[in-house]
């Protein structure tokens, strides 16, 4: 079987797995505590994967109590550094670049020849209109990366809302071949207010996502009833560089910028690899 054909089975095969039903039994294997069993999915995920635990708090992938704590492991002091420029927007995660660029009105590109709509992303909220012509960076995960999120500039929590979907993958070839895949999948999205304007991460579930976490409302997923939810409103001030969130298995984050208030840096396209804290724009 070729390469793409691979793919397209695999692509037609998630539109008939039970997505969820999948994903909650991931989510319960991946927080067993019994030793043999987490050390087990521990090595099975260190033969697929290569990671660097060097970068890690505890590089000895053992001593975690659950393969998710594994999986969503701290960096050690200094691991990564916060770009210090005042006006720097700075990469949330470790991930590659998918797609960025202009919102064109009402519209962001999801992969080649495949557009989604920003009122669609944000769930038809009123404040998405002020997106309109902004800025847009879609970052993805893979199962190797580091998975908490940061902040990319200083903000001030506005909203955060649960908007359930599908779960599908959002690897590559899933982005080219299923419409509105970032519209149509479960996500959590996070409205801030800042010097510069409003800026949005949205983070996107997906495929095996156990659970997509923020560090004021802990555990937003899997949410019982399964419908748009408004979380209460917190008073959240965070620095930029400081932890936002985290996803308990991988998946993308996208982040968008009011128009007229950001400009991406020249590098910032499809393929680039990024780490936290590196600078990937500017404020304006």
């Amino acid at each position: 079987m070729t390469a793409a054909a691979g793919s397209r089975w695999f692509v037609w095969l998630q539109y008939i797995l039970p997505q969820h039903a999948l994903s909650r039994l991931i989510l319960a294997a991946t927080r067993v505590r019994i030793p043999w069993f987490k050390n087990l999915l521990t090595r099975g995920f260190l033969s697929l994967y290569s990671v660097d635990l060097a970068e890690a708090a505890q590089p000895d992938p053992y001593r975690y109590g659950s393969f998710n704590e594994f999986f969503t492991r701290a960096l050690a002091p200094g691991a990564r550094r916060i770009d210090a420029d005042v006006d720097s927007i700075v990469s949330p995660v470790d991930g590659t670049v998918s797609q960025a660029g202009r919102i064109e009105q009402d519209s962001l590109l999801q992969a080649k020849g495949r557009h989604y709509r920003l009122e669609d992303l944000l769930a038809g909220e009123d404040w998405a209109r002020e997106f309109v012509d902004g800025r847009f960076a879609t970052i993805y995960l893979a199962p190797f990366d580091y998975h908490r999120i940061h902040m990319p500039v200083a903000g001030t929590l506005r909203e955060t809302l649960y908007v359930p979907g599908s779960l599908f993958s959002v690897n590559a070839a899933t982005a080219r071949a299923v419409p509105n895949l970032f519209a149509r999948n479960e996500r959590v999205i996070t409205l801030f207010a800042s010097p510069h304007g409003p800026f949005v991460v949205v983070l996107v579930g997906a495929l095996n996502v156990g659970s997509m976490a923020t560090v004021w409302a802990g555990d937003i997923t899997p949410r019982r009833p399964r419908r748009v939810t408004r979380l209460p409103a917190t008073p959240v001030q965070l620095a930029k560089g400081t932890e936002l969130g985290r996803f308990n298995m991988g998946s993308t984050v996208i982040v968008l910028f009011a128009s007229g208030h950001a400009e991406w840096a020249a590098g910032l396209e499809c393929g680039a690899r990024l780490r936290v804290g590196q600078a990937i724009g500017s404020t304006q």
